[in-house]
């Protein structure tokens, strides 16, 4: 913000404000004088009334004159014209404090008006003291927080913008032939029941796809509510991920892809939701398996750090561009940059996973170098455990 980059400055008085101070002043003097003039003449009157009043007065006026070495207030009944000068003085520099603190406060107050018509990277830049400088401060702080959260909620807009058109291409993509395929077969144009079966099978593909479009949605929304719920059990994460790996073996096969869990630990016991985790691991192999161009081993270490597992996916297939790795946690987002189905995916599976770790209080990030492209997830190993944040990754 330009403002709070200036030196702050002191609150400015205008010509008229200078003149409705010393008006200020000038009438509170006046009824102090009258004020004044009135308790005399009754002080005068109690006096003459009352001779033992008097006596006592003048005997405390001698005290009073005896202790200080010098009679020149004390002469006469004029004694008390000190004590009154002293209370009205104290009275007018009251009544001007508070004027001046009035139109401060009016100074304020336009300010904020100012702030109010738009113009948001303005800010207050007077230099005050006491409970007003604390209202400044907080108007200042109210400010910022009002503009971050309009950047949000513009961020959320934009966010929102762009998940209705991935959503809408994602879903047309697949709908789109699945139609031309049916309403080919609806107007006959086929010369077989071969061609009905392709048909069909091509229509039934993209269903699918449009399916897991739809579950992948769901949960992506579900998992990000901060208020979902996170059942957690007492679990053995070894022997969750080797019957993870072990029910993947087959489909890695196929691809010539060697799977295998590498750990010196023979269980690591920790609390967690094992649905939720068992998504996380299920679309870290599946993207593996998927987008791991050229790989032929795909490696799952355990290991146990302090109060943390540390479970790392990683497979040596093409290392992953730089400029890739700090958005592949983005939803929608593919390092190819292309939405085609030639690989089908929604692009969601590590959205989700992020979001289940961040439930778990733990935390997930990708490296990826010619060797290994890894994905490395620090989950605590007890519920309610203090998150740790990496210091550098």
């Amino acid at each position: 913000m330009q403002n709070n980059l200036e030196k702050k400055k002191r609150v400015t008085l205008t010509s008229k404000e200078v003149s409705e101070l010393i008006a200020e002043g000038i009438v509170t003097i006046i009824l102090l004088l009258l004020l004044n003039v009135a308790i005399m003449v009754l002080f005068t009157q109690m006096l003459n009334n009352s001779p033992d009043l008097t006596d006592a007065i003048y005997r405390s006026k001698d005290i009073f004159a005896n202790n200080l070495g010098s009679d020149i207030f004390w002469s006469g009944r004029n004694f008390v014209i000190p004590f009154f000068i002293i209370i009205d003085v104290l009275i007018v520099f009251w009544r001007l404090i508070r004027r001046y603190r009035q139109m401060q406060l009016r100074h304020i107050i336009n300010e904020l008006h100012y702030i109010a018509s738009g113009n948001y990277d303005y800010r207050i830049p007077f230099e005050l003291r006491g409970d007003l400088s604390k209202v400044v401060d907080s108007i200042n702080g109210l400010v910022d927080s009002t503009v971050a959260a309009i950047e949000d909620e513009r961020e959320i807009e934009k966010s929102k913008d762009e998940l209705i058109t991935n959503v809408s291409h994602d879903i047309r993509t697949p709908l789109t032939s699945i139609i031309g395929y049916l309403g080919l077969i609806e107007d006959g144009q086929y010369q077989n029941a071969d061609e009905i079966l392709k048909y069909t099978s091509i229509a039934y593909k993209k269903a699918k796809q449009m399916k897991s479009l739809v579950e992948d949605l769901f949960e992506y929304s579900k998992v990000r509510q901060p208020s979902v719920p996170v059942n957690n059990v007492s679990f053995d994460m070894v022997q969750l991920l080797e019957q993870l790996a072990a029910d993947f073996e087959l489909e890695a096969k196929k691809k010539n892809i060697q799977i295998q869990v590498d750990t010196r630990e023979s269980q690591l016991v920790m609390d967690g939701d094992t649905e939720k985790l068992v998504r996380v691991f299920n679309n870290l192999i599946t993207n593996a398996l998927k987008y791991g161009t050229e790989a032929n081993k795909i490696v799952i270490e355990i290991e146990k750090a302090k109060n943390e597992a540390v479970v790392t996916v990683k497979n040596n297939g093409s290392p992953i561009p730089r400029e890739a790795l700090d958005q592949l946690f983005d939803r929608f987002y593919r390092v190819d940059g292309s939405r085609s189905q030639e690989i089908s995916g929604t692009g969601l599976g590590l959205a989700i996973a992020q979001n289940i770790i961040n439930l778990h209080g733990g935390y997930i990030y990708a490296q990826s170098n010619d060797d290994w492209t890894s994905f490395i997830i620090h989950l605590p190993l007890y519920k309610n455990q203090v998150k740790a944040f990496p210091d550098n990754h």
